[in-house]
């Protein structure tokens, strides 16, 4: 299999959203069902294993009560899960309305707009969801992703590096800066980032994904596969490795974070 043509394309057409898809979801089910940083609060919420159930519950609560501050993240969180941006957007920004200066609420918002496409004002809410003298390093990493969308790629590694002086070594936060390496066209550079994430000891599934790319990208297609299989059951690593093929292979070139199930996630 030779290095797809697609590579150049990779990183001018207009079709590549990279890194995002803000509570980007990853791999929701057996295959990699998308390219994605992980910049969604995935270690804030555990994952539902019924999306649409979780929807239901928590908006009976949250129209009971439309101004319980934990009623409407829960229930925005859900609508996010389950790909409601838009009316997670709405959700979110009625709680914040209803419960001025709740940081969590406020987190919720910004990464609810980053899924929508709405990153300048997803920077600008993450902006107030933190102080200089209280960090927290999730939201940097999600910030430094919402810059990368922007294609403000030395500003975002200065987020991620912030992230990185709180959280070292964390595997989500250097997966998002490994892609913001890929996206300026420093592959070597990109996958050694990546490795760092993957050699962590318990990294998010994305983190494989997003390596076996960059190392795909590069040629080596092998070890690309290799990669996005090692130690999976067989059905999930056939489907991995399919779809690592696809990506490779289509016209239009990858389409990282592209918001797949969700974005995700995608930081």
């Amino acid at each position: 299999m030779r290095q797809p043509s697609c590579l150049a394309r990779l990183f001018t057409t207009a079709a590549v959203t990279a890194i995002l898809a803000v509570g980007l979801a990853g791999c929701k089910t057996a295959g990699m069902s998308d390219i994605t940083g992980s910049i969604g609060d995935k270690a804030e919420r555990p994952a539902e294993a019924d999306p649409a159930r979780a929807v239901e519950a928590n908006g009976e609560r949250y129209r009971a009560n439309p101004r319980d501050a934990e009623a409407a993240l829960r229930y925005g969180q859900a609508l996010r899960s389950s790909g409601q941006r838009a009316q997670a957007v709405a959700v979110f920004e009625q709680a914040t309305l209803n419960n001025p200066g709740n940081k969590a609420l406020l987190a919720g918002y910004g990464r609810a707009l980053a899924d929508t496409g709405s990153f300048q004002r997803a920077f600008e809410v993450l902006n107030t969801a933190h102080t200089p003298a209280n960090p927290d390093w999730r939201i940097l990493s999600v910030q430094g992703a919402v810059l990368d969308q922007m294609g403000r790629h030395d500003e975002a590694r200065r987020y991620y590096a912030s992230a990185l002086k709180i959280r070292p070594d964390e595997p989500s936060v250097l997966s998002n800066l490994g892609l913001s390496y890929m996206l300026s066209k420093d592959l070597p550079k990109a996958e050694s980032t990546l490795r760092q994430a993957y050699g962590s000891g318990n990294p998010d599934p994305r983190v494989r994904q997003n390596l076996g790319l960059v190392v795909g990208l590069q040629g080596r297609f092998a070890e690309a596969e290799t990669i996005v299989k090692a130690d999976l059951p067989p059905a999930e690593a056939a489907a991995n490795v399919a779809y690592l093929k696809q990506m490779l292979s289509r016209k239009d070139g990858p389409q990282l974070g592209a918001q797949g199930d969700d974005a995700r996630g995608r930081s």
